[in-house]
């Protein structure tokens, strides 16, 4: 049995976060760019605002979960979800157990009513994932971004818990 263990992301992530997101399928599903810098991670990590979950397997990084609280005074109630997992622990339980820790954060410590997060519509993994956890579309952006010389489509899903 595999121990994933979840922690708040540290200074010392960087090396981590950067290896993960150079992979070409964490590439692939989600905005991060191709050749990510030790320095731009060190960076980002430094600046992160709201709760950056990582997710460590005997010591490697193997997935990453930021949850951001909006700040406008009248969506307090709200968090926006963002996630990666390593190419090589992909399927493995590693975004379940991110994102069960994110939700247990969101619904029994940060009093959260609604969680959003967009995800590319070819994801199909991803998109299960979510609805797992309670996750429903909410919507859809035609030509979302651009990946790999085409562009994709997103889509828009929301949970939300009534109190």
């Amino acid at each position: 049995m595999i121990e994933i263990r979840i922690r708040q992301a540290e200074a010392g992530d960087a090396q981590g976060l950067r290896d993960l997101y150079a992979m070409p399928k964490a590439q692939k599903g989600t905005l991060q760019m191709p050749y990510p810098t030790l320095a731009m991670w060190q960076k980002r990590l430094a600046e992160r605002s709201g709760y950056g979950l990582v997710a460590t397997v005997d010591e490697l990084l193997v997935g990453d979960l930021g949850l951001w609280l909006e700040p406008n005074p009248r969506r307090r109630h709200v968090a926006g979800i963002g996630m990666g997992v390593r190419d090589d622990w992909a399927g493995r339980g590693v975004g379940s157990a991110l994102l069960g820790a994110a939700v247990d954060l969101a619904d029994n410590w940060l009093n959260l009513q609604r969680l959003e997060l967009t995800v590319y519509s070819d994801n199909a993994a991803a998109i299960a994932l979510y609805r797992k956890f309670g996750f429903e579309q909410e919507g859809g952006s035609p030509a979302y971004a651009f990946r790999e010389g085409n562009f994709v489509d997103a889509l828009h899903m929301g949970r939300v818990r009534l109190p």
